[in-house]
């Protein structure tokens, strides 16, 4: 298969990217499965697990600029290596901390040194792609974090049975120091940079002058506004979903675990689908459509009872909305020069949603319960379907059919 994927690509860089991503994939996984049980057992409430998790988003988003900044002067490479091995160092103290301030600490860190990893593998990605099958590359991204994901779940909760959750972070921290020398040792140097391509009159593609942020944000921002409600419904349901079926579903919480490999298992099994109709009809048009499923999926978590009954909700979910961020990336149809930035901005908007979501997802739970803090992620979802209506026209493929002309599309 990866001969294939390799003979498709034609660039060794990008392939290295996907087992880089699957190796952390994993890790994240492992540690994401056990951390609101962890947490909950050390006897946290649900309003301080939701502000350690305020404290991960915010250190992406005060990292998320930066690490743009970064990439462009140190290259993808350095950046990418010295941030594995500092998530491997926070993930792996995680459970010797003492008390909440050292918590937070370590998921600040944590979030600063996982935003360099996405910036940095996303500019490989997009820096190195040729423009016909963009869409194809970026959803084979999202599926092989989705492997790992499924991976890393399925770890823990084997690991469960002959380790304390404590060791599964250690496990975690071991794998993503596997994943840093890797990459360290057969990444090239040069991995991020930019192909040069010519238009059929054999004009340099990606040469255009550099446009102020608030431009680029203008051009962007249905991909921001998706990308923020992923990290807003992401960072609170992966906390809290496992809590609300374990307190109010009275489903076992070893059973609460497998939570990340049936929302993996959807992403793995549709992203790559998705994206190829997304290139035949317009990404922002799916997009649409994905999110009307997974809001559909959320509040029936609400009223849906037994674990297998979830389960299938969760895989739907994450087929659904899970899907929905590969299609923001491809959607951007950026000039190549703006890869670097535009990504930044992107995963800041990603950042807030992981800032504001889980200290409102929890105060919600804390108050109302479980069912209200999941209708008010799916009233999330609803608000971009809204916006996405009404900004359709963002679609590069939207605008090219109002210009008349469409250019043909490559599978």
């Amino acid at each position: 298969m990866l001969k294939a994927l390799a003979n498709k690509i034609n660039d060794p860089n990008v392939i290295r990217i996907y087992l880089t991503t699957l190796g952390l994939g994993a890790a994240y996984g492992m540690a994401i499965s056990v951390i609101a049980v962890y947490l909950d057992a050390r006897g946290y409430k649900e309003t301080q697990i939701g502000w350690l998790a305020a404290w991960f988003a915010s250190g992406i988003m005060v990292t998320a600029i930066l690490s743009g900044y970064l990439v462009s002067k140190f290259s993808a490479k350095i950046v990418l290596v010295g941030a594995l091995f500092t998530y491997a160092t926070t993930v792996a103290l995680f459970p010797f901390a003492p008390n909440f301030g050292t918590i937070a600490a370590l998921r600040f860190f944590d979030g600063a040194a996982s935003v360099c990893v996405w910036v940095a593998s996303e500019t490989i990605l997009l820096a190195r792609a040729k423009r016909s099958i963009k869409a194809f590359i970026t959803s084979i991204y999202a599926m092989s974090i989705a492997v790992g994901y499924g991976v890393g779940s399925l770890g823990a909760y084997f690991a469960a049975n002959v380790l304390p959750n404590e060791r599964i972070f250690l496990v975690s921290g071991a794998l993503t120091i596997v994943t840093a020398l890797f990459v360290a040792f057969k990444l090239d140097r040069s991995s991020d940079t930019h192909l040069v391509e010519e238009t059929a009159e054999g004009v340099p593609l990606g040469t255009a002058e550099r446009v102020p942020v608030g431009t680029l944000i203008a051009r962007i921002k249905a991909s921001c506004f998706a990308t923020f409600c992923y990290g807003y419904f992401q960072s609170s349901v992966v906390l809290f979903l496992p809590l609300f079926m374990k307190g109010e579903k009275a489903i076992p919480e070893d059973k609460t675990r497998l939570i990340t490999f049936f929302f993996a298992g959807g992403m793995l099994l549709a992203t790559n689908f998705a994206g190829r109709i997304g290139d035949r009809h317009g990404h922002l048009l799916v997009m649409r459509l994905l999110a009307v499923v997974g809001t559909t999926m959320i509040a029936s978590f609400v009223w849906l009872n037994g674990f297998w009954a979830m389960g299938v909700a969760v895989f739907v979910a994450g087929s659904s909305l899970a899907s929905i961020s590969p299609l923001s990336l491809a959607l951007q149809g950026l000039q190549t020069r703006e890869y670097s930035r535009a990504t930044a901005i992107y995963n800041a908007f990603y950042a807030a949603g992981m800032l504001l979501g889980p200290p409102i997802s929890s105060q919600i739970f804390h108050l109302h319960g479980g069912g209200p803090m999941l209708y008010h992620l799916a009233g999330l979802w609803a608000g971009f379907i809204v916006f996405a209506q009404v900004f359709r026209r963002d679609d590069p493929r939207a605008a090219r059919e109002t210009a008349g002309a469409i250019a043909p599309q490559v599978d």
